[in-house]
């Protein structure tokens, strides 16, 4: 989806940047991933945000737990759409960094209104996946500023208005929360529809979140 965004200009509770002389070491532990919605290699973009991260540019919601969940939906209808690069924080000392150094490369997704058919969301806890599931019936699942941040994303896409290539900065059809930091890549829309979505997501927030016919419990296989 197509969140946080750390990436988001100045969101509260940002934990402190890091001084810019530390960010060499950082990045070096920053592990590539590739972004193709970005075009652009992964390692480029994860040395461009943490210069930005560093210099305060990049805002962070939350720290992380560092543990991907799995979202899918039959199909995810969106008006106004955003989507940008940036870059999340586990807490200090998380026993979920591994060589990462604590840090993420996501894409991050913004929806101003979205509805999504037969949500499923998953986590790994070890031996055991704890399941959520909403909008089996007649009603669906209603988001208001939908925000995720994925590292993977893949499904049967169209879009209405697309713009691409454009500097996150100056993002405005997603509002407020849709606008990222000044020089990175990203891409706007005025619609946005997916069939078969499935995302692995690290972080996901929204302003409403609606779940008609919840169901929570776990199983062996996850999404």
């Amino acid at each position: 989806m197509t969140s946080s965004a750390e990436h988001t200009p100045e969101r509260p509770d940002s934990p402190v940047a890091p001084d810019v002389a530390d960010v060499p070491a950082r990045r070096g532990r920053v592990r590539a991933r590739r972004a193709a919605v970005m075009a652009v290699p992964a390692t480029l973009v994860a040395a461009g945000l943490a210069v930005l991260t560093a210099e305060g540019a990049l805002g962070v919601q939350f720290a992380i737990s560092g543990m991907p969940f799995t979202v899918t939906a039959t199909e995810l209808k969106g008006n106004g759409f955003a989507q940008f690069g940036g870059l999340d924080e586990m807490a200090e000392g998380s026993p979920n960094a591994g060589e990462t150094g604590g840090q993420v490369l996501v894409v991050t997704s913004v929806i101003k209104d979205a509805t999504l058919t037969k949500l499923c969301q998953s986590v790994d806890l070890g031996g055991t996946n704890l399941i959520i599931r909403a909008g089996e019936g007649a009603k669906k699942v209603r988001a208001t500023d939908l925000t995720t941040d994925s590292t993977q994303l893949s499904g049967d896409a169209a879009f209405t208005n697309i713009e691409i290539g454009n500097d996150a900065s100056k993002l405005n059809k997603a509002g407020d929360l849709g606008r990222g930091p000044i020089g990175v890549f990203s891409q706007q829309s005025d619609t946005v529809r997916i069939a078969n979505l499935r995302q692995t997501n690290y972080a996901t927030t929204a302003g409403v979140f609606k779940l008609p016919g919840l169901k929570l419990g776990f199983s062996e296989s996850g999404c």
